[in-house]
C-alpha cells in the first residue's frame, strides 16, 4: 500500500513534488495532470500486491480547501485510474482518510458527493 500525505500541500508544485516523493513515481514523471494519469494506468513501477494496489490519500482537506480545480482535477485522475483497473487482476483502490475527527484519521469509504469513487466529499 501506498500513502499519499497532502499535510502542508497547498499548491500544484508541492502536490506534484509530494506525489513523486510519496509514490515513488518513475523518473519519467512531468509533474502535470495527464503525466499523473499515465502513471495511475501505467503501473508497471508499482508492483502489485496480493488483492490489488491500494493507494490511501490522507490530510487531504487543506489542499481540496486550497486548490478547489486541481482537487477537482486530481480526483477526476483517480477516479478514471480506479476506473481503468477495474475488475482485474491488479485492481486499484484509493482509500481516503479524513483526519479531521478529533478520534483521528478514519477510513471515509462512501462516495460522498462526487468523489472519486469510494472518495471524499466534493470540495
Amino acid at each position: 500500500m501506498l500513502v499519499l500525505d497532502l499535510a502542508d500541500v497547498h499548491d500544484r508544485p508541492s502536490f506534484m513534488d509530494r506525489c513523486t516523493a510519496d509514490l515513488r513515481l518513475p523518473d519519467w514523471f512531468c509533474r502535470n495532470w495527464d503525466s499523473l494519469a499515465d502513471c495511475l494506468t501505467d503501473l508497471s513501477w508499482w508492483p502489485a500486491e496480493p488483492g490489488g494496489r491500494r493507494l490511501r490519500v490522507r490530510n487531504w482537506h487543506g489542499y481540496a480547501a486550497a486548490r478547489p480545480r486541481e482537487w477537482r482535477i486530481f480526483k477526476d485522475v483517480l477516479r478514471d485510474a480506479e476506473i481503468f483497473w477495474r475488475n482485474t487482476d491488479t485492481e486499484l483502490v484509493v482509500g481516503w482518510e479524513d483526519g479531521q475527527d478529533s478520534g483521528g484519521d478514519r477510513g471515509d469509504r462512501g462516495d460522498s458527493g462526487g468523489g472519486a469513487p469510494g472518495g471524499p466529499p466534493a470540495q
